[in-house]
């Protein structure tokens, strides 16, 4: 099994990301169930605005996508701005429009990881998913891990410390269900319509 983490900070990779740090944490526990993964920052890659699966010269898009169709697990790991997933996650589902009238991304399972210090973590994972699951991702139960700071803090996820009985443990259950559900698709594939 193989996971794909899209990290979708606003900062490129010479800033500390905690979104990203997420994403990490989330490709460790799914370690422990035999997946493999990799992290891409997104905002590292060049990936232009659009909704096909290539925007011409220099879009980093089409590199993406081809790790995501090798990919069985799809974790979109963003911050919440303003009650919402970042305008980088919000591209990511932009380009990934271009597959709804297709299957290519059927049988893949999707879950995302929210950090951030105000509220609406519930509402960007209900966006995020709803999204994924409208270009065939298959969305397990408990598919979201998310830590939200005080409302106007300044504390931020990679500085809390550890949090084991809360955000560790939804991150734990977020890689054993997607695990386990990516390998039942991958035994018995969705049938061809």
């Amino acid at each position: 099994m193989r996971a794909l983490v899209l990290g979708c900070s606003l900062k490129s990779s010479g800033s500390e990301s905690s979104s990203e740090l997420l994403g990490r944490e989330v490709l460790a526990a799914l370690a422990d169930h035999d997946v493999e993964g990799e992290v891409l920052r997104v905002a590292d890659l060049g990936v232009k605005f659009g909704v096909s699966a290539d925007e011409g010269e220099g879009d980093g898009w089409p590199g993406v996508r081809e790790k995501l169709l090798n990919a069985q697990i799809l974790i979109l790991a963003t911050p919440i701005w303003m009650g919402q997933p970042s305008s980088v996650a919000k591209m990511v589902l932009e380009r990934l429009d271009a597959e709804i009238s297709g299957t290519s991304m059927y049988g893949k399972v999707a879950a995302v990881a929210v950090v951030g210090n105000e509220d609406g973590a519930h509402h960007v994972v209900a966006e995020v998913l709803q999204g994924l699951n409208d270009v065939g991702f298959t969305i397990p139960a408990g598919a979201s891990t998310y830590w939200v700071g005080e409302a106007m803090g300044k504390l931020d996820y990679k500085d809390a410390g550890p949090k084991p009985d809360t955000t560790g443990a939804a991150t734990k259950s977020l890689a054993a269900n997607v695990a386990h559900v990516a390998r039942l698709l991958a035994d018995s594939p969705f049938p061809a319509s």
